[in-house]
């Protein structure tokens, strides 16, 4: 998985005035989980501007004075009225513990039953993946090239051996259905058979 960098500063005072100073100098505040102890820091908004307003998903390095810490985003506040970040917090990587991320789906292939004029939804646009930090995915690819029209794809047909899905076997990743116009062509069709028989 592709990672970005992302540089700060650990904050020293982590009440609520010393926050509010923090956020009143343009900068968000935001801790880092999973080590020995939390690790609290700030940085500069516009230093998460990729990291969060992405399809994406990525690790992050953390660069704290000289110190770099591997993370993954875990969770984020924003403010209800300007949408401005409040907090984020990040869940510090091991090389050799698993942690579960949610990851994009890319839709791959071309389903005929497309090309026969059906409607592809894609129900699931992301899924959560339980892998190694190293083997962390870009995305899941689902491949629609079997869908025929009114079929589905389910997730049990996107394993991987370097990670596993955490949803339920029955999930529904993509379908193609029917739409209207493809349905009155077939009532029609169907129509016009019919038509023909009776005319022998």
């Amino acid at each position: 998985m592709k990672s970005i960098s992302i540089k700060g500063s650990e904050r020293e005072s982590v009440g609520k005035v010393a926050t509010k100073a923090v956020r009143n100098a343009g900068m968000v505040p935001c801790v880092i989980y999973g080590g020995s102890q939390p690790v609290h820091f700030q940085a500069e908004t516009k230093a998460f501007k990729s990291l969060v307003y992405t399809p994406n998903a990525h690790t992050v390095a953390i660069d704290l004075d000289g110190k770099t810490y591997n993370a993954i985003l875990q969770d984020i506040q924003f403010h209800p009225v300007s949408d401005a970040i409040l907090h984020i917090d990040f869940f510090q990587l091991s090389d050799d513990k698993e942690i579960v991320m949610e990851v994009p789906v890319k839709i791959t292939g071309t389903s005929p039953g497309v090309l026969l004029g059906g409607v592809l939804n894609l129900n699931q646009r992301r899924l959560k993946v339980k892998a190694l930090p190293k083997n962390l995915p870009d995305f899941v690819e689902a491949n629609i090239s079997e869908l025929q029209m009114g079929n589905k794809l389910y997730v049990t047909r996107l394993a991987s051996d370097n990670y596993k899905l955490m949803h339920p076997d029955n999930t529904v990743v993509a379908q193609v259905k029917i739409s209207r116009a493809a349905m009155k062509a077939a009532q029609e069709a169907a129509k016009a058979e019919k038509g023909a028989k009776k005319k022998k």
